[in-house]
């Protein structure tokens, strides 16, 4: 479930709370009582770890068509696409 962050216009205390995605935005402060709390807009913080993800498959252009050959091959022309995500066909 995501945290969302909550201020409250009257006192200034800031809180987090954990909700699914369907509930009403919280309107209540746990502080004075009141109901001015607004929910803030906030960056997300999560990391993708393991393999499958952009950082891991796509970001190093080294292995596919950018110019990798056999050591042995003396070639100043990189091999052709084929049809990997490089492509700029």
């Amino acid at each position: 479930m995501p945290i969302y962050e909550y201020e409250c216009e009257a006192c200034g205390n800031r809180m987090e709370a954990i909700q699914k995605i369907s509930d009403e935005p919280l309107t209540k402060c746990p502080s004075c009582g009141k109901e001015n709390l607004k929910k803030l807009v906030s960056a997300a913080a999560f990391k993708l770890k393991g393999g499958g993800w952009y950082e891991t498959d796509f970001k190093n252009k080294s292995s596919c068509c950018s110019g990798a050959s056999s050591p042995d091959k003396k070639s100043d022309t990189p091999p052709a696409c084929q049809g990997c995500a490089c492509s700029t066909e």
